[in-house]
């Protein structure tokens, strides 16, 4: 691993990007330029069919727009297949991994430990068969690769929890390196990317956090270092946006459908066109800030949840159809400093007085 501080941002592009996705850049960028290190984009896209190119370009757009560099061109996991089998190859060969032809639903229908709704700790069905019993079954089925696991605690030192640990046997099961499919999963794409690129630094979501044990016991098979961890509490439900921002990107959170609740930047002065079209989940704002000048085309249409709605005492303009088809919002007052209002920007809301 490079001494040179290197953090690095590597979305999953299954979808536009969110709140909680900027925070996690915007902190990892500040993380790695403030030690005068590298900052690296990851696209995180070896899961193919779920994350389009198109997506992941859109997410270098945004950045790109939002002011991040990076110093090296983005690193797509989508091209690195021979570099994983390599891997796992390795790992095969040392004795570490055996195939597991279970079906989703028979490990959904194991008495084990449930780790959610499509997650079981896998009890080791296929752990001990043997090469010809292995050989049989792969005639009629294509296995997944799983990396038995050791009983015992792996610790590590979060830069935001604190001490954690998880007994892998216990907690999370042998679990998958390649899918049936063929497709890598995510734990040993991660954790070979982190160690080539020399990242020193990794500042991500808490939804990862329990993750991270098993990304250290692979480290330790694979000999690489062990990167600096910090999770932070970033989702799409809420997060802040930093407060030094002054607009946004148009359609930046368009038909994000989850997207229930926005804390907007202090300084933000423009809602651009189309910045929230679509969200039907969008119930409210913790603010509108003080200093929002103008709100754009679109900038709400399709809010179905939307019911209230406080607009600044400086805001000046409101684009055509910024409020169209808000179809619970009730009651709206329009600030005097408004002095351009577009005719159709309240159109086809039923609920308004």
């Amino acid at each position: 691993m490079t001494n040179i501080p290197t953090g690095r941002f590597a979305p999953t592009p299954s979808g536009r990007l969110h709140l909680g996705n900027i925070l996690c850049a915007m902190l990892a960028y500040l993380s790695a330029r403030s030690k005068g290190g590298r900052f690296l984009l990851r696209i995180e896209d070896v899961d193919v069919p779920r994350c389009p190119r198109r997506l992941a370009q859109q997410c270098i757009d945004d950045l790109t727009w939002l002011g991040f560099t990076w110093d090296e061109p983005p690193l797509f996991q989508s091209d690195r297949t021979e570099v994983y089998r390599h891997h796992l190859d390795r790992l095969t060969r040392d004795g570490h991994t055996y195939p597991c032809f279970c079906t989703r639903a028979q490990l959904m229908s194991l008495a084990a430990p449930n780790l959610g709704d499509t997650q079981v700790v896998y009890q080791r069905t296929c752990a001990n068969l043997t090469a010809a019993e292995a050989a049989e079954r792969a005639k009629t089925r294509a296995p997944a690769i799983r990396l038995r696991v050791p009983d015992e605690e792996i610790a590590f030192q979060d830069g935001l929890f604190g001490m954690q640990q998880e007994n892998l046997a216990r907690d999370c099961g042998d679990f998958i390196l390649q899918r049936s499919d063929g497709l890598f999963g995510y734990q040993l794409a991660v954790v070979v990317d982190d160690a080539l690129q020399g990242v020193t630094e990794v500042v991500r979501g808490r939804d990862i956090l329990s993750a991270t044990p098993r990304q250290l016991y692979l480290q330790r098979l694979l000999g690489h270092p062990q990167p600096d961890y910090v999770h932070i509490p970033a989702d799409n439900k809420g997060t802040p946006l930093p407060d030094q921002l002054k607009t946004l990107p148009p359609n930046l959170f368009s038909s994000c459908a989850a997207l229930e609740q926005v804390t907007l930047p202090r300084g933000l002065r423009d809602i651009p066109a189309g910045c929230f079209t679509d969200c039907s989940s969008l119930r409210w704002f913790q603010r509108l800030p003080m200093g929002l000048q103008s709100i754009g085309a679109h900038a709400f249409q399709g809010c179905t949840s939307l019911k209230n709605v406080e607009l600044p005492a400086t805001l000046t303009s409101i684009g055509g159809e910024a409020f169209r088809g808000c179809s619970k919002l009730r009651a709206i007052v329009i600030p005097d400093s408004v002095t351009t209002m577009n005719e159709t920007a309240f159109c086809n809301n039923t609920s308004l007085t």
